[in-house]
């Protein structure tokens, strides 16, 4: 089997899936703008082939360019698993007349006011929302929907751009941020405990499903420097309050027609117990979620997709049998990391059931916060008891703390 895979080195995280493509029998030819003498030398031989386009993101041009390279060759499958490709891909599909979800139904899980309409009208709860794009169109939209509410972009990922929105000077406030920005959706704020739901899936019937919490909800974490984001994997799924949840994402899959494949998901639990749809992507949640899902049951989520997605096989099938929480760290100052505090304590407690450290050592230089969850750094530690690995969690969140300067 030939495939496709675009974005085969960057994100970092891709280059995962590219092992497990190649784990799983497949011929991989990969597609991006890194330069092959670039490429990492722990990925190159699991690419039978590379191309490197110009621009990524020209999909018109790279639509031209994959099409003579790949001049007699046969193509099974074109696969995506970065965000802003992943209509690309599906161009790609139909234009080599491969197997797979179509430009339709992947924008479907790209535009964020059709995917809000699809999923309403299957009669599901979503958010109260208008597609605005200048002004004039926001502050219109405010008004019917009322305060608080967010604003954040039709086609964004993670919480880039996005906005709480709490009155009428806030909001006049929050504008010049947003010109840049084409075409936002202006929507209803929903009070509650924010939570993923993460499937792979052939056909739209999940194979895989996961649960995470995070802790506090993304629109918060990317609005304050000084907190430390952590994201926990619940365990039990059979718990109510989760199955919720998980019937809610079930019926969002059927509604958006998905096909083979991950999904990442967000919903809401709202203080009276109602479940609300918050977006979707057909594509894995980033910043090492899978990571999460993967020390969560000791599988191999990489590979198991790419079993999936060309077999339509699925064999990591054991117990669910850890919480996993990572806690993602802030440097105070700016510059250079000076030193870290508390560390060596932390680890002395909790070692034990630490899966990870990759925190920022001293020389090295800070992260910008406001673009990558990951931000300086990473503990993850896993528990079969939830509140173990809740204090576990916060633990590092509070108790470690790193330092730069100059």
């Amino acid at each position: 089997m030939n495939v496709v895979f675009l974005a085969p080195s960057y994100p970092a995280e891709m280059q995962q899936y590219t092992r497990g493509l190649a784990e799983v029998g497949v011929n991989v030819f990969g597609v991006g703008d890194s330069p092959r003498a670039g490429l990492p030398k722990s990925l190159k031989p699991h690419l039978a082939d590379y191309l490197q386009v110009p621009r990524i993101m020209d999909e018109a041009d790279v639509l031209e360019r994959v099409h003579a390279w790949l001049c007699g060759r046969t193509v099974d499958r074109v696969l995506c698993n970065w965000e802003p490709l992943v209509l690309l891909a599906a161009r790609m599909r139909e234009r080599f007349g491969v197997p797979g979800m179509t430009h339709d139904q992947v924008l479907g899980f790209r535009d964020k006011m059709l995917m809000k309409e699809r999923v309403k009208r299957a009669g599901l709860r979503v958010p109260h929302a208008f597609r605005v794009r200048s002004e004039k169109e926001i502050r219109d939209a405010a008004e019917k929907v009322g305060y608080p509410l967010i604003l954040k972009p039709i086609a964004g990922a993670g919480s880039a751009d996005t906005y709480k929105v709490r009155s009428r000077q806030e909001l006049e406030a929050v504008l010049p941020k947003m010109r840049h920005v084409q075409e936002a959706s202006c929507e209803e704020f929903i009070e509650g405990e924010e939570f993923t739901y993460d499937t792979i899936c052939v056909g739209g019937e999940p194979l895989y499903e996961n649960v995470a919490q995070y802790l506090p909800k993304p629109i918060i974490a990317r609005s304050e420097q000084w907190i430390s984001p952590v994201i926990i994997t619940v365990r039990d799924l059979n718990q109510p309050r989760i199955r919720a949840g998980m019937n809610l994402g079930r019926g969002v899959l059927k509604a958006l027609e998905m096909g083979d494949g991950f999904t990442h998901m967000e919903w809401y639990l709202t203080p009276k117990g109602e479940v609300v749809f918050g977006e979707i992507g057909c594509r894995p949640g980033g910043a090492h979620l899978v990571d999460q899902m993967n020390w969560t049951s000791d599988v191999d989520l990489f590979r198991e997709w790419a079993r999936v997605v060309c077999w339509h096989s699925f064999k990591a099938n054991g117990p669910r049998k850890y919480n996993a929480g990572i806690v993602f760290k802030r440097a105070l100052g700016e510059g250079r990391i000076t030193s870290i505090t508390g560390l060596g304590d932390y680890m002395r407690r909790y070692g034990d059931w630490v899966v990870a450290e990759e925190l920022l050592r001293p020389g090295q230089s800070r992260r910008n916060w406001k673009q990558t969850l990951v931000s300086d750094g990473f503990i993850a530690v896993r528990h079969p008891d939830w509140d173990e690995a809740y204090k576990m969690s916060f633990a590092a969140a509070t108790d470690v703390t790193l330092y730069a300067g100059g």
